[in-house]
């Protein structure tokens, strides 16, 4: 999870990982507002989703967590290329 902690109880089942397109007009972020995101049910369906002329990248990521500001985030796990 490169070092976020989403909830500090075991039991709980906050965010999950998923394969997702992600629109990102730079790829230095770790963490992306939920409006960016698109999750799919496989890598294969993100892979085939993505369009880096339109800045929209496949990717893992966890999620959706609420952060400190209220809104839904996606955590980075990965880019694919």
């Amino acid at each position: 999870m490169h070092g976020y902690s989403l909830d500090p109880h075991p039991g709980a089942n906050v965010a999950d990982r998923h394969f997702a397109v992600i629109y990102s007009p730079r790829k230095k972020r770790d963490r992306f507002p939920s409006t960016t995101v698109t999750v799919y049910g496989t890598k294969k369906e993100a892979l085939a989703e993505q369009d880096h002329e339109k800045k929209m990248y496949a990717a893992e990521v966890i999620g959706p967590a609420k952060s400190s500001e209220g809104f839904k985030i996606y955590y980075l796990v990965e880019w694919f290329n």
